[in-house]
């Protein structure tokens, strides 16, 4: 994300959650990612390195309240899951195209996935 511009970031409301994604996945599947959880007291750990999107789906409470990030087509397990989200964010260039979303769970854990 150090090469891209932020122009906008935007707060997605909780009742967009399963529109947004499955949208979000629609139009960046393929796109490299890099996922990375930010933590003041362990320090910042990259996850997930230029591996493709495949999906990045919300499962809303009554079917787990998770968020499961996948980068090939049916991957067991999924490549990352964030349980209980709460605070989603997204960040766009100038020319509106996304470069990174923030999620925050309910432990106030932040993870940044960034698209390239």
């Amino acid at each position: 994300m150090s090469n891209q511009h932020i122009l906008s970031n935007q707060q997605i409301t909780h009742d967009r959650w399963v529109e947004f994604f499955d949208q979000f996945t629609q139009d960046n599947r393929g796109r490299l990612i890099k996922l990375e959880i930010v933590n003041q007291e362990r320090g910042d750990e990259i996850l997930i390195e230029n591996a493709p999107l495949w999906s990045l789906v919300y499962a809303p409470v009554p079917q787990g309240h998770k968020l499961t990030l996948a980068t090939e087509k049916d991957e067991v397990p999924p490549a990352y899951t964030i349980l209980a989200p709460k605070i989603v964010w997204k960040a766009e260039d100038a020319q509106g195209q996304v470069v990174a979303l923030e999620i925050i769970d309910s432990s106030n854990a932040q993870t940044i996935l960034s698209l390239k």
